[in-house]
Parts: C-alpha cells; structure tokens; sequence
C-alpha cells in the first residue's frame, strides 16, 4: 500500500480527469484522503461544506467554513480538514490544470492558468453566499453536485467542463496576485522542506527513526526541522510521528490477525507498552479494547 503523502487521484475516466468527492467524518466516496487525513496533490480543488461545518488546515492556516461556504485550494498545497461537526459533510471537486489550458501552449495557459497555479502568491479563498461573484460560484458548486449525482447525457462533460472554466475566470477576475515575492518564496521553502518531512515519515515510519534522521530528509538543523514543521502542520515531528504509527495500526487492528505485540513492531514502536499508552492516548481506549470493539 502506497503511504506517500501526495494523493494520486485516480480518475475512472481518464479522458475526462475531473472526480467529485464526498466526505464525512466516517467516509470518502470514492475513496481517497478523507477526514483527518493531511496531503497534497497536484490537482486544483473547490469544496462546498453541504452540511454543518468544518474546520480545514492549509498551509499551516487555519479556515472554518459552515454550510453554503466554499473554498478554493491551490495544487500543491498541504491541506487536512481537522475538525468537523457530527452532521458535517462537503463535496470536493479535484482537476488537473490542463483543463482549463484547452491545449498545451495556449494563450489560455500561459496568460490565464500557469501564472496563478504555480504560484504561491494565489492565495487560498475562502467563498461566502453574501458576495456576489463569491455567490455565482458557490451555486455553480452546487450545479455540478447535482450533474454528478443524475444520469449521465450527451454533452455531460462539456457542461461540466465549461462550469469548471467560468469559475476560473470568475475566481482570478476577483483574487489578484499577491506580490510580496521575498515572503512568498520563503513559504515555498517551507512547504517543500516539509513536504520533504512527512514524506519521509511515510516512507520510514516502520522502522527506528531520530530526530537527525528526520532533520536530514530535508536538509536542514535539528532546529529548524521543528520550527518549520510547527509552523505548517501545528505539532512536532515526533509527535506526528507517533500519530501517523497509531493511524497505520488502527489498519491493523482492523485487517489483520497480528498480535497486538507484532503490530507495535510492524508499526515502528521498539516496546509494546509504548504503542499502548500512545494508542490510549489517541483514541481513549488500549488496541485490545479497540480491536474487541470492532469485533
């Protein structure tokens, strides 16, 4: 199974590469990174929050949205919705640019497409049903749920495909370019740096891993390691660490007939006892009572 951070999204038609996906605390249909699940991808991606609310972390910020809001995520960008109430549900819609460029090398790519997605200067936007271009997209969100949930007709995709584009043209209409070019290359950094962390916790979580070990994969001191980490994904490495270790046995626990001692080692941990009180900590009840209650 594939842990990296980034999200392949696999389109069940690739002629067509735009998927809808709907997420609630328990479920992401189709499958892929649901609640809690922090990544990134190359796509762009628009959320409506459909039902209650969530709270979704970018980048390092913090966003809330309710019902009837919507959002606007660059590609490339680490994203994780981190809370969200017992009724919340949102639609997200994941593309690759190239939808939007008509054909390689167009004018439309190069003036209108590449400019804004490869740069950290497009800011994340948070869309409210009180402004009116904001309004006109937030509707438009709703149109294309409603087209992805009834059958299939001739013309679907092209629909589908010029809604996508209005929007993109509203949305940079509305939302100039930042130009703060020192800050917003400093951020790059960042983000690569700890892009370049997590995957490497991903890769490596299983086996014994240090904090110099962790420092190494991008490249830079023990404390910068940690205070660029904080910064972006608001923990430590370590504590991140153990988190990912308790979400990889929670699989376990419930796939697998594996002792609770043979998943603590499979999942990085040197002492069982460890594994226990983190797997406590994090879900208020040890693997046993866990596994017993799924049963």
């Amino acid at each position: 199974m594939n842990k990296n951070l980034e999200e392949k999204n696999d389109y069940p038609d690739t002629l067509f590469p735009i998927e809808m996906y709907t997420v609630t605390r328990l479920s992401c249909i189709p499958h892929g990174r649901g609640f809690n699940d922090l990544h990134w991808h190359d796509e762009i991606q628009l959320t409506v929050v459909t039902s209650g609310w969530i709270s979704m972390q970018i980048n390092g910020d913090n966003y809330r949205l309710n019902s009837g809001e919507a959002i606007f995520i660059n590609k490339g960008l680490l994203h994780v919705t981190t809370e969200m109430s017992a009724d919340g549900q949102y639609v997200s819609f994941n593309f690759p640019e190239k939808l939007l460029c008509f054909f390689s090398g167009s004018r439309m790519e190069l003036q209108y497409v590449q400019p804004y997605t490869n740069s950290s200067a497009f800011p994340t936007k948070i869309l409210n049903k009180d402004v009116e271009w904001q309004a006109y997209l937030i509707q438009m969100l709703w149109d294309l749920k409603k087209m992805y949930e009834e059958p299939r007709y001739f013309g679907w995709e092209y629909e589908v495909a010029c809604k996508i584009n209005c929007m993109w043209m509203k949305l940079i209409s509305h939302v100039p370019l930042q130009n703060n070019e020192t800050n917003n290359k400093s951020k790059m950094q960042q983000l690569e740096r700890v892009q370049s962390i997590l995957s490497f916790i991903h890769q490596n979580y299983s086996e014994e891993i240090a904090l110099a070990d962790i420092a190494q994969s991008a490249r830079v001191s023990i404390a910068e390691c940690g205070r660029c980490f904080h910064k972006i994904v608001h923990t430590t490495p370590y504590n991140y660490l153990i988190g990912y270790r308790i979400k990889r046995s929670v699989e376990l626990l419930d796939a697998s007939r594996f002792t609770i001692t043979e998943i603590a080692t499979r999942v990085g941990f040197n002492h069982v006892n460890h594994f226990i009180q983190s797997f406590k900590k994090h879900h208020g009840i040890t693997p046993r009572e866990y596994r017993k209650s799924r049963l």
